[in-house]
């Protein structure tokens, strides 16, 4: 059904269709209107599950922790200070292998205090044992959730979508919803291998020493490494089912000729892709990475992508405070131990600073003239600089 809603309800209607048992929420800008949706389905019937407010995010984590604990097909959000609230449970959740999905409606992280969009909070917690999946649009929130909860179920690892905040939840945009039956189809029934179970007594998450934690954090990795083909697999069959879902991991536009490469994730990639048009109109070959997978990273498929340009500009809404864009680092390991192309990062729309596609236009054409390797803020207000104020 092709409707126009607004991004946080499109991702309420597709978490509905996959049908959780268990839905636990804390309201945090901005992501509310999700889980405000999710409780207005439960309380007029729409969605047969437990939904539960929780004291906090902290709380709401653990929450869904428990309830996939014992066998429940489980579902949360949160955003920015949320998310990071929910850090120690974050991991445990990861450790103890359970599928649980959660929309991460990605805004800047405090201090000072900003409420607008970045993708700081998510890559903050890249290490916590989620895949995380950022989308462009609210169609792709939309499919990549439906996706989430089977990659998430056959490979008992978590999933997080990230959806840029406000430039997505709060945006109305058409959509095409699926019907119940298609869902049901390519989502069958969760059916844990292992849950807790009073009449089948075992441990989970139980002590281990140095003899064997090691191990257990390899086994996470390796099937992390595998979520990459899972994951292909999965949008295939999603593609197949529904017409569309994308290709996985990375997206490649005009990058096989191309002198210059940007790359991103989320929402920003529509304003690139305009200015990469344009800039291909003006006679400079520029091409698009667009990196949707963030974790498990995806360092053969972007390395293949912009092996044979020249340079490579990463345009990032986050930070490695006293190194670089977060992002930029990924792609340069994914060059370890051969010749790669100039890889610069530049971090841009830090606490929703609009980038815009001039500004897009200018990274390419200042890479072009100048491919050094470098590091640099784009789009500073020279007012704000100036003088010994500490902000």
């Amino acid at each position: 059904m092709r409707t126009i809603l607004e991004g946080s309800k499109a991702v309420a209607e597709a978490v509905r269709l996959c049908r959780p048992n268990l839905v636990c929420a804390y309201p945090i800008t901005p992501q509310t209107h999700i889980v405000e949706e999710l409780s207005r389905m439960v309380a007029e019937g729409r969605l047969d599950a437990g939904y539960v407010l929780a004291e906090s995010e902290f709380g709401a984590a653990s929450i869904v922790l428990g309830g996939s604990a014992v066998g429940g097909r489980a579902y949360t959000a949160t955003s920015s200070q949320g998310l990071l609230l929910m850090v120690e449970v974050i991991f445990n959740i990861a450790g103890l292998r359970l599928p649980v999905v959660m929309t991460c409606a990605n805004r800047a992280v405090s201090a000072p205090i900003n409420i607008w969009n970045d993708q700081q909070d998510a890559v903050s917690i890249r290490d916590s044992g989620w895949i995380q999946l950022f989308v462009e649009d609210n169609q792709e929130a939309v499919d990549t959730h439906i996706q989430a909860f089977k990659i998430a179920e056959e490979l008992m690892i978590p999933v997080m979508v990230c959806m840029d905040g406000y430039v997505l939840t709060h945006t109305w945009e058409p959509v095409d919803l699926p019907e119940q039956e298609e869902v049901d189809r390519f989502l069958p029934p969760y059916d844990p291998p292992y849950k807790l179970d009073p009449d089948d007594p075992f441990t989970m998450g139980e002590m281990v020493g140095p003899d064997a934690y090691m191990e257990t954090r390899y086994h996470v990795h390796m099937d992390m490494m595998e979520a990459r083909s899972v994951i292909r697999r999965v949008c295939e069959e999603y593609r197949e089912v529904f017409g569309r879902g994308g290709t996985g991991l990375i997206d490649a536009f005009d990058c096989e000729d191309a002198d210059v490469v940007l790359v991103s994730m989320g929402s920003l990639l529509g304003t690139m892709r305009d200015a990469v048009d344009e800039l291909r109109e003006e006679g400079l070959k520029v091409g698009l990475v667009k990196v949707r997978c963030f974790r498990p990273f995806p360092k053969e498929a972007i390395h293949d992508a912009i092996k044979g340009s020249q340079v490579v500009g990463v345009i990032e809404k986050d930070i490695s405070l006293g190194l670089e864009g977060t992002l930029c680092s990924e792609i340069r390991a994914a060059f370890c131990g051969e010749e790669s192309p100039e890889i610069s990062s530049f971090i841009m729309g830090l606490g929703g600073r609009d980038i815009t596609k001039e500004e897009i236009k200018r990274v390419a054409r200042d890479l072009a003239a100048n491919p050094a390797c470098r590091v640099e803020f784009r789009g500073l207000r020279e007012d704000l600089l100036k003088g010994d104020e500490r902000w």
